[in-house]
């Protein structure tokens, strides 16, 4: 089983300009009213999909409204990625810390207003 999330949108370029200038994203499939991105090393996928699209079926039509969605990014070097995305000049939502747990991470936010988790998992104690 495979899964890809999907955003349905109007800002369908915007999305796609922050996933792959930002985040490094490619591009799997494009057309006019769709978009689908893979991560870097094809591990995973996102979708951008137009609202009130005469080829969709009702339930794939309204817009996402803005609030209740996130995602999480792992990553190796959190630090690295960080100070990238502060060079690029990406507004950081939430600065870089550390958990109580171990785990490193920072979030910012996509053109949609999903939240982006990205974290650099501590490694389990054995």
């Amino acid at each position: 089983m495979k899964m890809n999330a999907g955003i349905i949108t109007e800002k369908i370029k915007e999305s796609k300009d922050f996933y792959t200038g930002v985040l490094g994203f490619g591009v799997t499939f494009e057309n006019d009213f769709y978009l689908l991105l893979h991560t870097p090393g094809h591990t995973a996928e996102i979708s951008f999909l137009l609202p009130e699209h005469a080829s969709q079926q009702p339930l794939f039509q309204p817009a996402f409204g803005g609030k209740g969605v996130y995602l999480t990014i792992e990553v190796e070097d959190v630090k690295t990625i960080y100070a990238d995305l502060r060079a690029k000049g990406v507004p950081i939502q939430i600065s870089l810390r550390e958990e109580p747990w171990g785990d490193h991470h920072f979030a910012i936010m996509d053109p949609n207003g999903v939240g982006i988790d990205i974290v650099q998992y501590a490694a389990p104690e054995n």
